[in-house]
């Protein structure tokens, strides 16, 4: 069971070679771009979903227009083809998940993804397996935050306000314990 669970298998902190080098250091730390302005269908959708170049071009055909590290991305968005980019999160098909009921619930980007502002590459941060996400099931108040706070990679409750938040955000956003079998495998 050590060697299923281990990050050898579950991916975790495994670089993923893209085909355009794309820092999140800089465009999500020192530019402070939000989550959502790029995987805009993160709250309507259960994929968080990929940019399309129009949405890489909306700011780089104004700044580094003519960096050579970009010209493959100047080539799909004139000829209209998406970048191939290569999946990091990746779950097994039986696995339902759904990005938008857990942005609604009050469960932030950092919680699964790691501190993004700080990878030069994504990596997956958490394993993703069924006990990781169960035991946020069973017990989800740690992980909430205010809406406001859900892009933020560094948000973090006052110690002697935590639990008494969570209490709040769990009744305010009708956040219960989901175990069932049917919650993510249907």
């Amino acid at each position: 069971m050590a060697y299923v669970r281990s990050p050898f298998v579950t991916n975790q902190n495994r670089p993923v070679e893209q085909p355009i080098e794309f820092d999140h250091r800089h465009h999500a730390g020192d530019e402070q771009i939000d989550c959502r302005y790029c995987h805009f269908s993160v709250e309507k959708s259960p994929s968080a979903g990929i940019p399309s170049t129009t949405v890489c071009m909306s700011c780089h055909a104004q700044v580094w227009n003519k960096s050579p590290y970009l010209t493959l991305v100047r080539q799909a968005y004139f000829t209209d083809q998406p970048i191939p980019w290569v999946r990091v999160h990746n779950l097994p098909d039986f696995v339902y998940f759904n990005h938008a009921i857990h942005v609604a619930k009050g469960v932030g980007c950092v919680t699964c993804h790691g501190r993004v502002d700080q990878m030069a590459a994504i990596e997956q941060y958490q394993p993703l397996t069924m006990q990781w996400c169960l035991d946020c099931h069973r017990n989800p108040k740690p992980n909430l935050r205010p809406q406001e706070f859900i892009t933020s990679m560094t948000w973090q409750p006052k110690p002697e306000e935590a639990a008494a938040l969570a209490d709040s955000l769990a009744q305010q956003y009708d956040v219960h314990s989901r175990t069932s079998c049917s919650t993510c495998h249907r």
